[in-house]
């Protein structure tokens, strides 16, 4: 604890008081929040995890249809089905609000061909097929982790700085304004002392007169 350099007056005991109430407010509050955004950050955590471990999963299975493909057709007639998309996305990018955090909101809108896939059926392999379709699911839950994981890291940011502000405001702002409000009042209650002492030899003096 360190004592603030102020005048020990009375005005400046009313002035630290009425700080050191709106701080232990102020305290309250951002301890109060902090709370909040750990128990949403933890939310968070557990979908980013659930989609990231559905995500792994759906790769491995589409790199092992496509790999099935590749080994039941030529690399032309691989080449050739894969050259063109099957679909195409326009992403809306905007911004939604956590815990008053501007986090990103990432909205897809899919245009899809007139076909369903990019080539003949009869061209390719029902696991080419598969492959095609487990790589557009894919897609899609890429952009919804990409907007989890940015949340996530922003909701950290923010996290750790009310953290550091509740720290200050618990261990070093509160803690100083009580032991200055503590010496002010010694110092009044002192210098009243005096007075008094003061005043009371006074009235001896002329009474004894």
């Amino acid at each position: 604890m360190a004592r603030l350099n102020v005048n020990p007056t009375r005005m400046e005991l009313n002035k630290l008081k009425s700080r050191l109430k709106t701080a232990i407010r102020g305290h309250k509050l951002l301890k109060d929040k902090t709370d909040e955004m750990i128990r949403r950050f933890s939310e968070i955590i557990r979908e980013n995890k659930t989609l990231r471990e559905s995500i792994e999963l759906d790769i491995s299975k589409a790199l092992y249809q496509f790999s099935i493909a590749r080994s039941l057709m030529s690399k032309s007639q691989i080449e050739l089905a894969f050259s063109m998309p099957s679909v195409s996305f326009d992403i809306d990018c905007d911004t939604k609000n956590v815990m008053s955090i501007a986090v990103p909101k990432l909205t897809l809108s899919e245009n899809k061909s007139n076909k369903s896939l990019p080539y003949s059926m009869a061209e390719v392999t029902s696991e080419a097929d598969y492959s095609v379709k487990l790589v557009e699911k894919v897609l899609l839950n890429l952009i919804k982790l990409a907007e989890i994981e940015k949340t996530t890291s922003m909701l950290a940011d923010e996290i750790e700085k009310s953290k550091r502000r509740v720290n200050a405001l618990e261990n070093i702002l509160i803690p100083d304004l009580n032991e200055t409000i503590k010496y002010i009042s010694m110092k009044l209650e002192e210098n009243e002392r005096g007075s008094r002492t003061r005043l009371m030899k006074v009235k001896s003096m002329i009474a004894g007169r």
